[in-house]
């Protein structure tokens, strides 16, 4: 009973960190994106990675101001929203998704480059540039203290803090769009963007809005991330991580405004108490050594998520606080 109680703690502490903030913010721009708009975008990461190596590459490389390295992750990500948009919005949703998944990969690969190195640091990253938003904390970063029956450290208490304050933010600016003109008109390209275009919108113009827009979000994301671990790496932002942000999305429920935060406490939440738990058992020998063994958790938890997935999409399509009525699993 003790190393389960203990596993849900460790849990809690995750699906409250700032590995949650990430996915939570990374799944709300895809839900401007997906859920609102229709659009398939597959390269979230990317978004994500660019507004984490902003403000690392500013501070450390060109010895640029903190929040000046945030405006700049957040105009490099306005930049590739840009790139990626011209060419493909005015085509069906699958070349935005071939386009996204290979333009996330690409850069991924470009920025842990040999040529890259004297900027991005390639395969080793940058360090050490998140020293000035950490010394805004209003309590003692170097103590640690005891919150859920876990320890965190002050530093990661402030991260969470204030990430999870951006998230209320964006779910507010989402919450705020949607429920204007501009919002009707995105939800109504997501149903017939032809019967728009008949009434005489710019459904173009109003889809690269709607990418620049959860481009942006998903580059907080990204600035979350690095500013937590200290450190921006290229393979920390691997393609995998906008697949997770959609199963937080869909599990959530698209087109909803906290769905993809539920959804992303929860997957963080089943995530890590199926790797704790799994684990403890194992040493209790509860679990055989011959049938599961440690390093084996990795991968099981994972199969363990994507088979709830799988129930979920089967009895409850939606999400958890989806509308059936309004959300397209079929984007266009």
């Amino acid at each position: 009973m003790g190393d389960l109680l203990n596993a849900f703690a460790v849990a809690g502490k995750s699906a409250l960190g700032f590995q949650a903030v990430f996915f939570a913010l990374l799944a709300i721009g895809l839900n401007v994106h997906f859920g609102y708009t229709g659009l398939l975008n597959f390269g979230q990461i990317a978004f994500a990675m660019l507004g984490g190596f902003g403000i690392a590459i500013s501070v450390t490389q060109w010895g640029w101001n903190f929040w000046v390295g945030v405006l700049v992750g957040l105009a490099a990500s306005v930049v590739l929203a840009l790139l990626l948009g011209l060419p493909t919005l005015r085509l069906r949703a699958d070349y935005l998704a071939i386009a996204t998944i290979a333009a996330a990969e690409g850069l991924r690969l470009l920025f842990r480059s040999v040529s890259a190195s004297p900027v991005t640091g390639g395969t080793r990253g940058l360090a050490a540039f998140n020293g000035d938003f950490i010394a805004l904390a209003p309590w003692d970063t170097s103590r640690r203290y005891s919150v859920l029956g876990t320890r965190w450290s002050g530093g990661e208490l402030w991260v969470a803090l204030v990430g999870w304050v951006l998230v209320a933010l964006m779910c507010l600016l989402v919450w705020l769009l949607m429920r204007s003109p501009w919002g009707r008109v995105l939800k109504a390209i997501r149903e017939d963007e032809d019967a728009v275009r008949a009434l005489g919108k710019n459904v173009y113009l109003y889809k690269m809005q709607s990418l620049v827009l959860g481009g942006m979000i998903g580059a907080l994301g990204g600035m979350v991330y690095v500013v937590a671990t200290g450190a921006a790496n290229p393979d920390q932002f691997q393609n995998a991580n906008t697949f997770l942000a959609y199963t937080a999305l869909i599990l959530g429920g698209a087109a909803r405004v906290l769905g993809p935060v539920v959804g992303a406490i929860i997957l963080l939440f089943v995530v890590q108490f199926a790797d704790t738990a799994l684990r403890a058992l194992i040493e209790n020998g509860i679990i055989p050594g011959e049938l599961l063994s440690s390093t084996d958790v990795a991968q099981i938890r994972f199969v363990l998520v994507g088979l709830g997935l799988m129930l979920l999409l089967v009895f409850r399509p939606q999400g958890i606080f989806g509308d059936r009525r309004e959300v397209m699993l079929d984007a266009r």
